[in-house]
């Protein structure tokens, strides 16, 4: 069996057309409409309804397509492997993004690109569900998402940064309470994200553990749509932080930080867990591990670190030293050192993967 002909089945499923499907496999419709026949041959299957056009898939197509995928994403990973004595990887990466992280994608792709120079890569902003189904659809070569809330099953991950929530508004809009707490945005005039999207979901949990719900006026499914309201609408929003740098010198914006209420918000890097992991994954995870991003997106780690470490150090009891679990795994060195020096304390690595904070 050719795997071309399980990639002309695919691409068929997937554009729903037989002219489409023929057009992204760089062939002819006959030959696309011949190669399937081939394989339902092969097979002794039907495995396309069809009446002078495409309508769907029979039970038996439906049944196969999953391993079907599974092959052609084998096929491909094969190759790749293949190719490893040559050097750097070369071809199309996919890649799935939650909105809520676009801002970082730029930093690994930079880093991809600089890495395998050869690469294209293909980024697709999608919903944390959709990026699950698609890495294990073998739709996606990785994906940046939550971490901690609603996890992603049966995957390899490497977290990049800790989420925090900010408040923006238009700066000639409306009077923003000073302090701002979270209770305080009951009488805003707010626009979120509709519940469907992870950030929203995540918010809404984490305000209902401490007997808190918002009622936002409209919601909409992008960060672009909420910032055009925030702008004309005469509304606020809740955005992450990641945002921030995005919005340096926008005079109509303002923002403000509100205060956190988990430290367990991390995004980071996901691959499907199939054994033996392809060299797509191999590079996303590689180069995400080592990645080094902006200060801006490490403030939730020395937010939350620090008050712990001051709060640590201002008890009677515990005056001279205090050990501190790091929650946040993938801290880079460049992290603790903020650390250290937003805490004026000394630290070290002890046994068992502690940080060891002292007073200087």
């Amino acid at each position: 069996m050719q795997t071309r002909l399980v990639e002309y089945f695919l691409a068929l499923h997937r554009e729903g057309h037989f002219a489409r499907a023929a057009a992204t496999c760089h062939v002819s419709q006959p030959s696309l409409s011949a190669g399937i026949a081939s394989l339902e041959e092969q097979l002794g299957k039907r495995l396309i309804r069809r009446d002078r056009k495409f309508i769907g898939l029979t039970a038996e197509g439906e049944a196969i397509l999953p391993w079907a995928r599974q092959l052609v994403a084998t096929a491909e990973a094969m190759e790749q492997a293949a190719d490893l004595a040559r050097g750097p990887l070369r071809g199309e990466m996919r890649l799935g993004c939650i909105p809520a992280a676009m801002p970082v994608v730029g930093s690994l792709a930079q880093a991809l690109l600089r890495r395998h120079r050869g690469l294209h890569l293909s980024v697709q902003a999608l919903s944390s569900r959709q990026i699950e189904r698609a890495l294990a659809a073998f739709e996606l070569d990785a994906g940046i998402t939550y971490l901690d809330f609603e996890p992603p099953a049966h995957a390899l991950t490497v977290p990049l940064y800790a989420e925090r929530s900010m408040l923006i508004s238009a700066a000639a809009g409306v009077a923003i309470p000073e302090p701002l707490g979270w209770e305080d945005l009951a009488s805003l005039p707010l626009c979120l994200l509709h519940q469907g999207m992870q950030n929203r979901r995540i918010l809404d949990a984490r305000l209902a553990e401490r007997g808190l719900a918002l009622q936002p006026r409209v919601t909409a499914d992008s960060y672009v749509a909420l910032l055009g309201l925030v702008q004309h609408g005469g509304l606020c929003s809740i955005i992450p932080d990641s945002h921030a740098n995005l919005l340096d010198g926008v005079s109509w914006v303002r923002t403000r930080m509100l205060p956190v209420l988990t430290d367990r918000v991390r995004v980071g890097v996901i691959v499907a867990d199939n054994a033996p992991l392809g060299r797509m994954a191999q590079a996303v995870l590689t180069t995400a591990k080592e990645l080094e991003l902006p200060p801006a997106f490490h403030r939730p780690y020395m937010f939350y670190l620090d008050l712990q470490i001051r709060h640590i150090l201002c008890s009677r009891d515990l005056c001279r030293a205090v050990r501190a679990q790091a929650r946040i795994y993938g801290m880079k060195t460049s992290v603790l050192l903020q650390i250290i020096k937003v805490t004026g304390c000394q630290a070290r690595y002890g046994p068992g993967a502690m940080l060891v904070f002292e007073r200087r």
